[in-house]
Order: C-alpha cells, then structure tokens, then sequence
C-alpha cells in the first residue's frame, strides 16, 4: 500500500486537493462539464525552518487550511456559475470600504466571513461550555468541572455536525467530501485510478480534518485539565468575584488554543502513519464521526474528485479539462445532443496540448 501526501476538502459541486506544490480544484459546471484551476503555494511548515517545528507547524497548518477553505469556497461558486458578490454596481458602502482597506471588496467580504467564523467557533466550542461548565458547578474547584467542560465541547461539535448533515446543500458537499477520501483510498491501494473502482473503497480516511477536529477536543480536554489543576492545586491560585473568574478561564482557553492545535496536529500526523491498536483507538472516534461528515458519492462525484487529484499529482493539466469543458458543442444530424465524435475530438485535443506543453518544457 502507498502513501499519498496530497489531501483535499469538499467545495461547492467539487473538490479541492492540495500537494505540496500547489492547489487543484476541480467542480462540475452548471453546464455539466468539469472546469478546473491549479495555483501554486506552498505551506510555510517546510522542514529547517521555524514554521516546520513540531506544534508550531501544527497551528501554521489550521492557519493556511482555513483561509485556503475560505478562498475555495468562493471561487468554486464561481466556476459553478454563481457569482457570490454578483457584477452589479457596488454601494457607495462598497467603494469606501475598498477606498479605506485598500483591498476589493470581494477580499474585504471574505476577511469579513472569515473573522465571523472563527467568532462562531468560538462562540460554540470555547464559550458555550465555559459557561455552561460555570453555571453547573459556581465556585466549585471540583476536577469534574473540567472533564464535564470537555464532554459538553464534544456534545456540541457532535450535534453541530448532525445539524449541519441535515442541510441539503450541506449533504451533497458531505457527498463530495466522501468523493474525495475515495479517491485516495483507490491510489493508496495502488488500484487502477477508475471512479467505477474508486467505489468500493471506504468513504472514512484517517488523515480526515474530521479526525483532527475530534482529536482537538480530546486533547483540550486532557490540556486544561492539567492547566485547572496547575492554577488551583499547585498555585492555590483563586479569583473571589464570579465575572472575572468565568473571564479568566475564557481566557486561558483561548490563549491554549495554538498549543492545542499544535500538539492535536502532531498525534494526527502519528496516527496515521502507523497501523496497530493504540494508533486505531485514537483514530476510532474521528472515524465514526465521519460517517456524518462523508456521504456515498455518486460517480461522477469520483470523476470530478480525480480530475482535481490528477492535477495536485502533476498527472494531467487545466488545460486538458478546461479544453474538453469549452469545446463547441456540435450536434448530432438528428437535432440531438452532442455526438461522441465531438467529446472525443476535444480529448485528443486537449492531449495535442498537454504534450506540447511537455514538449516545451512546461508544467505537466
């Protein structure tokens, strides 16, 4: 069995997979034809360098895995055919908003979606059950309060997830995700790269953002146990008035969150390296939450998974799909739809161009 470092994440009617030379992603046009872009980038966690530290690396990974989610997104309802910021005239709001930052208003927005989604996370997954941790226990310095803290957090990712599972919408992006582990599953097994083959592998992959997810709320639980038992135990250390101790348990929580990301990071990255019954015990909860967060996708689901995937692995180009997508459509003598002959021009077209570009020397 080989390994493959190329991961991925579901976008709007697509998948994006990420190589360490770039960004691939390819989505299933209004029009039914598969359209596709590349961009190089290349993380900042490289090897011999501060950003490739072990934890450190960790938080630079979440970092870029965030904002490249955010930017997918937006582009992928572009190439679908739905413009999320539309052509028409920007307000006067608009303009001063891009006159003041400097930036278009598009980059505005997405900083804008940005920041109120890590708002939310918090909100939900820090907040919430500091709160509701504070109003079961008061004043008490009980260990439970902790350990309770980090099973509320838990609960609430969990019922987040069913909640969002029962979006329409959201289940075809689930689909998709399940698409994308499919398709590595199918390489990793060293099997003909096929949608038809890809469907028999399992929709669940070790290395999932689910996994790392889960494995962030198990691993505050264990942190800020230690830490509460630290400040109370070993320092005696107390706050007498409600507001300020409720604020400054808030506020340890989020200063721990790159320390937790970090370290969550670094046991996802031995955990799936290896196979044996502790690393399956650690990957066992993240596993099962991704029979909620993966769908059964449909194959040509897995056609648009691979073409993404091909193009991260340097395999095949932008062009060679974008050719076959924009090809005019001839039709068929009898009023129908395009005739074979037409798809298949347009492949040994694109073929035409792809050895050519290899031919100069280009990117493959």
């Amino acid at each position: 069995m080989r390994r493959c470092t190329v991961g991925g994440q579901a976008v709007m009617e697509g998948v994006m997979m990420k190589s360490d030379e770039g960004i691939a992603m390819a989505v299933r046009r209004s029009d039914g034809k598969i359209i596709t872009t590349f961009n190089k980038q290349r993380s900042k966690a490289q090897k011999g360098t501060f950003f490739g530290w072990p934890i450190i690396r960790g938080v630079v990974a979440l970092i870029e895995s965030l904002s490249t989610g955010m930017k997918c997104t937006t582009e992928s309802a572009k190439m679908y055919g739905e413009d999320l910021f539309g052509e028409e005239e920007p307000s006067k709001f608009e303009k001063w908003l891009s006159k003041t930052f400097g930036k278009s208003i598009e980059s505005i927005i997405l900083g804008i979606g940005a920041v109120l989604g890590v708002l939310l996370a918090v909100g939900l997954f820090v907040f919430l059950p500091v709160l509701l941790s504070s109003l079961i226990f008061g004043e008490s310095k009980s260990i439970w309060r902790s350990l309770v803290e980090g099973g509320l957090r838990v609960a609430i990712y969990v019922g987040y997830l069913f909640a969002m599972s029962g979006i329409k919408d959201m289940r075809r992006l689930f689909m998709y995700h399940g698409a994308e582990h499919k398709t590595i599953a199918c390489y990793e097994a060293e099997d003909e790269l096929t949608p038809h083959n890809a469907m028999k592998y399992r929709r669940l992959h070790p290395r999932c953002g689910t996994n790392y997810l889960f494995l962030v709320m198990a691993v505050s639980i264990f942190v800020l146990t230690i830490v509460d038992v630290v400040f109370q135990y070993g320092f005696g250390f107390t706050i007498e008035n409600k507001v300020l101790a409720f604020l400054f348990r808030f506020g340890i929580r989020i200063l721990l969150i790159p320390v937790i990301a970090g370290l969550s990071y670094e046991v996802l990255r031995w955990a799936a390296k290896r196979d044996n019954w502790l690393t399956k015990a650690v990957r066992a909860p993240g596993m099962g939450l991704q029979l909620i967060t993966t769908k059964e996708p449909t194959e040509d689901m897995i056609e648009v998974a691979m073409a993404a995937f091909y193009i991260a692995m340097g395999e095949k180009t932008c062009e060679y799909y974008n050719s076959i997508a924009n090809a005019p459509a001839e039709p068929a003598e009898d009023g129908g739809s395009e005739e074979p002959e037409a798809q298949e021009s347009a492949e040994k077209t694109a073929e035409g161009a792809v050895a050519e570009e290899k031919t100069e020397g280009g990117e493959a």
